[in-house]
């Protein structure tokens, strides 16, 4: 058959027949538009590949694409295989691609569910249940940009800390999706998505907020208005300086009475034994559960543990007047303790069960109080000194003045 170029006009043109009509551009070698028998115009590409296989893979069907998009769509494939690819075999690996959905529940099973605790597996499933899937999640991996991935990162801009968790969540996907090649490997879109800053909250709890904070601990423990276990928890949270899921997960045979240690197989960093004070121990062993029940803070259900703090802590929080203090400012009060104590950060970061200087270092500014007050105090001696008041220096101490 002849060759024109192929456009609207012409596409649109070609009567209907009882068999399949091939209308071949003049312009772009195997650019053509397949008219069949019941009026549904495809616009393909015919070409051989690299190994002479013959390929004829559709573009796109007129009326859905234009001509114009069909072409530039050919263009595109023609320089593709000038490179030695295949449009076809790409459009049939695309089509076997898994969906993002699909990608999720490998990552759950196959990856998080064998390393990651349980809290984190909540966490995952959270986020790919809120924010992943009712975005992308029936799309196929392969379609996947950089830009989906940014819209999904903005949306979320007015809380950056979540939104910058579900792109480090995304990221790990994609990941391994390369490793387990469902994408191209240096394909990851996540990769150019810059995350979000984030504030680092310091807020902890000073003498005059730690006597109204255990005033209403002790009123609420006499009028019944809290669960004495949920009483429990926050003594203990500010007393050890645990994370919420040590105390709520710890159990009587942990404690270790006689070397002053909790025994807690899982924390953020593994496995630790955590040392803690007589007042601790003297505390844990006042309860009176302590002899009847497996776990620390039992839940109402008193065989299993108690799962969640966040509403009583709330309504504790709002009647002590310290609504903008979260449960985890209750380790870092612990931690200022220490500090203003004259603790070193090696010891702090040791008591919080810290794996890394670094993440003790946010609490160095707390750490050199004790040294300002020290450097106050002989700078104040000296200068008394040099003012006669108090004595002078000779061979390197005081001595009383005449």
């Amino acid at each position: 058959m002849s060759s024109t170029r192929l456009t609207k006009r012409t596409v649109e043109a070609v009567s209907l027949s009882n068999k399949d009509i091939i209308l071949r551009d003049s312009e772009i070698k195997g650019f053509l538009c397949k008219v069949t028998p019941k009026g549904r115009r495809v616009y393909m590409l015919n070409y051989r590949t690299k190994d002479g296989q013959e390929r004829r893979p559709s573009i796109g069907v007129h009326g859905e694409i234009t001509c114009d998009q069909a072409r530039g769509i050919a263009q595109d494939w023609k320089a593709l295989i000038a490179k030695g690819g295949d449009p076809s075999a790409d459009k049939r690996s695309s089509r076997q691609s898994p969906t993002i959905a699909e990608l999720c529940d490998r990552y759950m099973h196959e990856y998080a569910a064998g390393r990651k605790k349980a809290s984190s597996l909540r966490n995952d499933d959270q986020m790919i249940r809120r924010f992943i899937l009712p975005a992308i999640g029936a799309r196929k991996v392969s379609s996947i940009t950089t830009d989906d991935i940014n819209r999904i990162h903005n949306q979320l801009r007015p809380t950056p800390y979540q939104a910058n968790r579900v792109l480090a969540l995304l990221s790990k996907m994609f990941s391994l999706a390369e490793a387990w090649n469902v994408i191209a490997q240096g394909s990851n879109p996540t990769k150019y998505v810059e995350k979000f800053p984030e504030e680092k909250r310091e807020r902890y709890l000073n003498t005059e907020e730690l006597e109204r904070l255990g005033a209403m601990l002790n009123e609420a423990e006499a009028d019944g208005s809290e669960q004495p276990e949920v009483i429990a928890a926050i003594k203990l949270l500010l007393m050890t300086g645990c994370r919420l899921g040590e105390v709520l997960n710890l159990r009587w045979d942990e404690v270790m009475w006689e070397q002053g240690l909790l025994r807690l197989p899982e924390t953020k960093t593994g496995s630790q034994f955590r040392p803690v004070g007589k007042a601790v121990l003297s505390y844990l062993e006042s309860l009176p559960w302590k002899d009847e029940l497996e776990h620390v803070i039992p839940g109402r259900d008193k065989t299993k543990p108690l799962v969640n703090l966040s509403k009583p802590w709330g309504r504790i929080r709002d009647r002590a007047g310290l609504s903008d203090v979260r449960i985890h400012d209750l380790r870092h009060t612990h931690a200022s303790a220490a500090a203003g104590s004259g603790l070193s950060l090696p010891i702090i970061g040791r008591l919080l069960g810290h794996t890394q200087a670094s993440t003790t270092q946010r609490y160095a500014h707390l750490a050199n109080d004790p040294v300002s007050e020290a450097a106050d105090n002989v700078s104040n001696r000296i200068s008394s000194i040099l003012d006669g008041s108090t004595g002078r220096i000779r061979r390197g101490r005081a001595e009383p003045a005449n």
